[in-house]
């Protein structure tokens, strides 16, 4: 299997955050998962690519040009993919990946969650997408979910699709447990 994994670019500011990151690495590299990540060497995506590299893990990395330009790929990997831009990365990230999960991260990290959540949601894959709510990063945001279903503008078997858990085993547990709703226009 082969997960990828959205996460901020940056460590954040509380040490508990580069915590959970090498956990959710450590853990994948004793479950037999491999990574796909955005192949930066940077803040919690570097980090969980380490844990999984250090773990004996396979580690499959697709960095834009731009950034690889910038020496931020990451040196060590099983595989890194150039591409031309960020909607190409996006692209070859959900086409390598089994699944997706989503830990602390910023705009960026929001950007590719919602876009794989929304492929799911409009069924262009099955694969199963996951919030890792470490120490309640999502908490506001899943709020946020429950106001778009109560307003009508989310149906809630699609809100539900979203697999959210506070440690990495349950999560990995329900990923591979998951079974896709009814498409969105079906």
């Amino acid at each position: 299997m082969r997960v990828a994994v959205y996460c901020g670019s940056a460590a954040g500011n509380d040490p508990k955050f580069a915590q959970c990151a090498r956990g959710m690495g450590t853990i994948l590299a004793q479950q037999g998962i491999d990574l796909v990540f955005g192949g930066g060497k940077v803040g919690l995506m570097g980090i969980v690519a380490d844990a999984v590299l250090d773990g004996g893990g396979k580690v499959y990395g697709v960095i834009p040009e731009s950034l690889r330009d910038r020496e931020l790929a990451h040196p060590g990997l099983t595989e890194l993919q150039v591409v031309p831009n960020m909607h190409q990365r996006k692209a070859a990230m959900a086409d390598m990946a089994d699944a997706f999960i989503a830990m602390p991260g910023g705009p960026g990290t929001m950007d590719e969650l919602f876009e794989a959540w929304t492929w799911g949601q409009l069924g262009y894959h099955n694969k199963p997408c996951a919030l890792y709510n470490a120490f309640g990063y999502y908490d506001h945001l899943l709020a946020f979910v429950g106001t778009m279903a109560n307003a009508g503008f989310l149906k809630q078997a699609h809100a539900d699709m979203l697999i959210v858990e506070d440690q990495p085993e349950p999560l990995l547990d329900a990923i591979r447990a998951y079974q896709p709703p009814v498409r969105k226009w079906s």
